[in-house]
Formats: C-alpha cells, sequence, structure tokens
C-alpha cells in the first residue's frame, strides 16, 4: 500500500524551482529548489508552511495528523524536479533550528526527514546524514 499524496502545483515552467500543495486540512506547503554558487549540478531544497496562521514560521509543527502524506508529497516533489533537472547530482537539505525550540525538537524533525530519504538510497543514491543536515548524491548514470 502506497501514501497517497496531494495534488501538487507545479512551476508555470516546467524547469521552475518552486512547488506548492495544500493538505486536506488546508495547511499550504511550498517547496523550493536552489542551486549552489559553488556548484550547478547542487540543489538546496526547502520546504515548510506558507499559512499565515502560522505567522511567517514556515517550518512550524503544524500536527494536523498529516504528516505522512506531506512527507510523501515532498518525496514526489523532489522526484519530479529531477525529471526536469537530470543532470543535478546533488540535493541537500537541513532540518532547520528555530530560536525558540530545543534540540531535541530538532532531532525529532531529522529523525522523520531520514527515514524519508531512505528511499533515495533504494534508488541507488548515496545519502549522509550528519546531525541536522542531509546530502543525497548520485553517480552519472
Amino acid at each position: 500500500m502506497s501514501i497517497k499524496i496531494y495534488n501538487i502545483i507545479p512551476p508555470l515552467i516546467s524547469t521552475g524551482s518552486t512547488y506548492l500543495f495544500t493538505t486536506d486540512s488546508g495547511i499550504e506547503y511550498e517547496v523550493r529548489f536552489g542551486r549552489e554558487k559553488q556548484s550547478l549540478l547542487s540543489a538546496i531544497i526547502a520546504f515548510g508552511v506558507l499559512n499565515d496562521e502560522f505567522e511567517g514560521d514556515e517550518y512550524v509543527e503544524t500536527n494536523k495528523g498529516e504528516i505522512f502524506r506531506v512527507m510523501a508529497t515532498v518525496i514526489e516533489i523532489i522526484e519530479l524536479y529531477i525529471k526536469e533537472h537530470p543532470n543535478t547530482r546533488t540535493f541537500k537539505f537541513t532540518a532547520m533550528t528555530r530560536s525558540d525550540e530545543d534540540d531535541a525538537l530538532t532531532s525529532k524533525r531529522m529523525r522523520l526527514y531520514s527515514r524519508y530519504v531512505e528511499y533515495f538510497n533504494y534508488l541507488g543514491w548515496n545519502v549522509d546524514i550528519s546531525k541536522n543536515n542531509v546530502l543525497m548524491s548520485r553517480t552519472r548514470s
């Protein structure tokens, strides 16, 4: 049984870098891909909540019971981005630490992320997890 993903709104230009989706409870998410200055074949992934009710804190913990579908949707978006940018060799993201939270919450967030990025190990990618950073890389195919 696979987890049903949310409806993804892709960028207006297929090679764009910002994807959107909304959960059943009305939480709006944005997934952005940026390029590293040192390597055009590396992308940095940032994703978070857009809703004003969270006062601009895109890394807020929403506690709506939708995390599995949210993460499955983020993984699907990464796959869509890879299809449009087949030469990208590395993806990086960080479990952000907010100033008002302790290391335990950041650690909890990182444990969740690490479970989902293991999917890329099955696809033949190398996944390196260090503290609250994730680096996914692949060899030339």
